[in-house]
């Protein structure tokens, strides 16, 4: 770290680094990647194995698949917006201002919960890459917008959170 002038501080955040150059696109591509593996697993497989579930894996199946797409599309987003960025589609203000808009928050239930031996492995392979993928993406937001999570997700939700979403990823497609 070097002292410059008036007190500021030049540091290199490393997860900054990362993201703003080609480094990123293997993470870009492997969190798009695990968006479709996981949208055509639940569309195929996954919805022929939910019907031989029991009552409680069923129910848990359900739940644990609406995470993992919450999760996911929150990922995507994260993602397209720091590509959107990274080619100069938006500044890294507009970044900040619209990733307010993306949790990174989504839990998973407890590996003891009942019925989670019972989901078919390659549902639970994919739920536990996008909770690894979601920590990576997590700590390289903290460390280049410098928010810990508790300052980030205080705020209650106002309006439809799909519907920001959507808005989000119009956003971050957008070309001006």
């Amino acid at each position: 770290m070097q002292e410059q002038g008036h007190g500021e501080t030049n540091t290199i955040k490393l997860a900054e680094r990362r993201v703003f150059s080609n480094s990123f696109k293997p993470l870009y591509n492997e969190g798009m990647t695990l968006v479709e593996r996981a949208a055509e697993y639940l569309d195929g497989e996954g919805r022929a194995a939910a019907k031989t579930l029991t009552r409680v894996g069923a129910t848990l199946y359900a739940a644990e698949s609406m995470r993992l797409t919450t999760r996911l599309m929150q990922i995507a987003s994260w993602l397209l917006l720091q590509r959107a960025a990274n080619s100069g589609e938006m500044t890294r203000d507009q970044v900040a201002a619209e990733k307010a808009k993306v949790r990174l928050d989504t839990t998973s239930a407890p590996t003891d919960t009942a019925g989670w031996t019972e989901l078919p492995d390659t549902f639970r392979t994919i739920v536990d890459h996008s909770l690894r993928l979601q920590a990576l993406v997590r700590r390289m937001d903290d460390e280049i917008y410098g928010e810990s999570a508790s300052q980030r997700y205080v705020a209650p939700q106002r309006g439809n959170p799909v519907s920001d979403q959507i808005n989000l990823l119009h956003t971050a497609f957008a070309r001006g």
